[in-house]
């Protein structure tokens, strides 16, 4: 979402290298620069008023540190003014048992999704959640939410044939006490836009099963939109906190950089895929350092302890490192390197690697890796040079792909391979050079045909 920001922002920060002190004038034109980013990623004007002021004060007269350039020297500035800006300090959900957390937002954001998004993330740290549906008007936002608790093993309670949204809360907390829940998420109607009926409505819930949260779902495409639909929410319901949407899209995320400073109202919980895990906790200086291109290290290695089986990774550590690495390895490495999220989100957490273009048939190009190698034999992934022409040409068939590609996966393997017994045989310069070779050969590291990204990185 923040790619056109974050190139602008490096643009403009470019300009300040060489300079021995940081002054009003030599800043004016980067800061300018700043300013123009920000309000072209949809950022509120008052906003990006304020912070471009507060970075001026921090920044006039600021002796340079010899160990640091200029321009790194306000990068640290601006991240700690975007950080503040996305909300400075905790952002952690009541610790309260049991626990009742009230969504709302209108249609279309994605409440639904995010209420069996959060009840998972619940359930991974302890909880016994139950999702309540509480949509009396969408007979699919029901079936929607039963189907996805059942996907992710949640209670799941409803009443159809009622049309008393107050009573249908109380229920579902009658029925979360006798399945002994500690955590009950109730999942609202919402409207095209807001009004009266709406509010009124779920005013009605909300004094009747009286949360701990209440969590607006807004859709972060929307904009300043999105900021307005905020404000107009904690004005009636007082919410205590934001689940912002769609972070994995192309917008351009004003709404992230705005929404706190206008509502007062902390983001929470982030959405970023429609998968059930495609859910963060929100932590504002993990998105302040993505948005100026330094990675976010830690959250790399948060997704990598949830997702990646640590014998496994050190069983395949001791084959690289014995050069023993075969296809079947392979194969395992890249289901669990999936499990991580996309490439083009694991590839931004990585510090410098925001610009490293991933195709957008990155997850198709793995697939058809993947349908390769499983249409080999045992022996043939774990003895690859066994395949010669004739194997070659019944894995293509088998996999439905073109005997090209099979070659293509297997050039690359091969590339790898060279490029790990250089590694063990401590040929730095070679491995290098190597790895430019590859890159060049994929496009300049965008991935080829066969195992897309992974190579470069």
């Amino acid at each position: 979402m923040f790619e056109s920001l974050t190139d602008k922002l490096g643009s403009a920060l470019r300009n300040l290298r060489g300079v021995g002190k940081l002054t009003e004038d030599n800043m004016a034109e980067a800061l300018n620069e700043v300013r123009t980013a920000l309000l072209s990623a949809d950022v509120h004007f008052k906003v990006a008023r304020e912070f471009i002021d507060r970075v001026r004060t921090a920044c006039v007269g600021q002796e340079v540190l010899k160990s640091v350039t200029p321009g790194q020297q306000i990068v640290k500035i601006i991240n700690d003014e975007l950080t503040t800006l996305l909300g400075e300090g905790t952002t952690a959900i009541s610790d309260h048992k049991p626990l009742k957390i009230l969504m709302v937002g209108l249609h279309g954001s994605g409440k639904t999704t995010s209420s069996a998004k959060l009840g998972k993330l619940l359930k991974k740290r302890g909880y016994k959640p139950m999702v309540a549906a509480c949509d009396i008007y969408r007979p699919a936002a029901i079936d929607q939410l039963e189907i996805l608790a059942k996907q992710e093993e949640l209670d799941f309670y409803a009443d159809r044939d009622s049309k008393d949204v107050p009573a249908i809360g109380a229920a579902a907390i009658k029925a979360s006490r006798a399945g002994e829940n500690d955590a009950i998420i109730f999942d609202t109607a919402g409207r095209l836009q807001i009004d009266e009926d709406l509010i009124e409505e779920v005013r009605k819930l909300r004094a009747e099963v009286q949360p701990d949260e209440v969590l607006l779902v807004a859709d972060g495409a929307l904009g300043q939109e999105a900021v307005n639909v905020a404000k107009t929410f904690n004005d009636a319901l007082k919410l205590t906190g934001l689940i912002l949407t769609k972070l994995d899209g192309d917008a351009r995320g004003g709404a992230a950089l705005s929404i706190k400073s206008i509502t007062g109202v902390p983001i929470k919980f982030v959405g970023t895929g429609e998968k059930t895990e495609d859910f963060e906790t929100f932590h504002p200086d993990r998105l302040a350092s993505r948005i100026l291109g330094m990675g976010d290290v830690v959250s790399l290695v948060e997704k990598a302890q949830e997702n990646i089986d640590v014998k496994e990774a050190e069983r395949m550590a001791e084959k690289m490192r014995k050069s023993e690495f075969d296809l079947e390895d392979f194969l395992s490495q890249m289901q669990q390197v999936k499990k991580m999220g996309s490439m083009q989100s694991i590839m931004g957490m990585m510090p410098g690697m925001n610009k490293v273009a991933v195709p957008d048939d990155a997850e198709k190009q793995m697939k058809r890796t993947e349908s390769i190698i499983y249409s080999m034999t045992k022996q043939e992934r774990r003895t690859p040079r066994l395949l010669n022409g004739s194997r070659r040409q019944r894995i293509a068939n088998g996999a439905g792909v073109k005997i090209v590609d099979v070659n293509q996966l297997m050039k690359q393997f091969q590339q790898m391979q060279k490029m790990m017994k250089m590694m063990n045989g401590g040929g730095s310069k070679k491995m290098r050079r190597q790895m430019e070779a590859m890159q060049a050969a994929q496009g300049g590291g965008s991935g080829g045909s066969g195992f897309p990204g992974l190579p470069g990185m």
